[in-house]
């Protein structure tokens, strides 16, 4: 019997507005069999404590909570760079595309303490809105809370000075050309993985179940194609970080108190 290529499965882009998406996501996960996997919130919009709540639950249930940007919003693109990846990839979602260092360093930091001051689990995974890190360094993700990030080539662990390429696939085609865009490119990706014997990162965004590759996200997920495995307990095993600390770095806090319309409060 032929073995079955493992799956590393995120949930992109779980914010209050997308909740009942992902809600309806992770049920559609759950009855295909699929066990727990990363949840990748944005902190500064508004959480209500009900919505906290479902993730609370969820946390309770097994899945792990990770760090993805603070608004997932970027400014108007003006590098080269920026506006090549938004016309590609991002659009308008490339947050760190559009910062500073020294406001990522902040917004990072608060993201990673966000968690905490609403009661839920501090997250060890952090995935930049669109895979793109923007100016920061791996010196500056060293010194930041979390262990591992995630970028379009894979997983990088800064503390560890290590890194894993792994293929990438994802659904989220909105039109004609992003749909056929994806087909090729998740085509190669299978391939690059079948080929290396590499797990899969396989991405999914709140609309995709409405989106045009909504069967294949659908058949990826109900068909025993892959053998879906924990993110947090593969990066675990390859790529171990040396003892956890907190960084002195960076001051939690700083970008909600700078920019309190972003919204970063618990609501009534």
């Amino acid at each position: 019997m032929t073995k079955r290529p493992q799956a590393l499965l995120s949930l992109h882009d779980v914010t209050p507005g997308h909740l009942d998406r992902v809600v309806e996501i992770v049920h559609l996960l759950n009855g295909a069999g699929v066990p727990p996997s990363l949840l990748l919130v944005v902190p500064g919009l508004g959480w209500t404590a009900a919505q906290i709540d479902v993730l609370r639950g969820m946390s309770e249930r097994g899945y792990k909570l990770a760090g993805h940007g603070w608004i997932h919003q970027a400014r108007p693109a003006r590098g080269l760079h920026h506006r090549m990846h938004a016309a590609v990839i991002s659009r308008d979602q490339a947050e760190h595309l559009s910062q500073s260092r020294d406001e990522l360093l902040r917004k990072v930091g608060d993201c990673h303490a966000w968690f905490a001051s609403v009661g839920l689990a501090s997250p060890r995974v952090y995935v930049p809105p669109a895979w793109a890190l923007g100016v920061l360094t791996s010196e500056d993700l060293a010194a930041l809370p979390f262990e591992w990030y995630e970028s379009l080539r894979g997983f990088r662990a800064p503390r560890a000075r290590a890194e894993k390429l792994l293929p990438l696939i994802g659904y989220e085609a909105d039109t004609l050309g992003r749909e056929w865009g994806l087909r090729v490119w998740n085509s190669l990706n299978r391939g690059v993985g079948r080929v290396r014997r590499l797990p899969v990162r396989i991405s999914i965004h709140p609309l995709d179940l409405s989106l045009r590759l909504c069967d294949a996200l659908r058949s990826d997920v109900t068909t025993e194609r892959f053998d879906f495995v924990s993110t947090e307990r593969w990066l675990e095993s390859a790529l171990p970080v040396p003892q956890r600390w907190a960084s002195t770095t960076v001051h939690p806090g700083s970008v909600s108190e700078a920019e309190p319309s972003l919204g970063a409060r618990v609501g009534p």
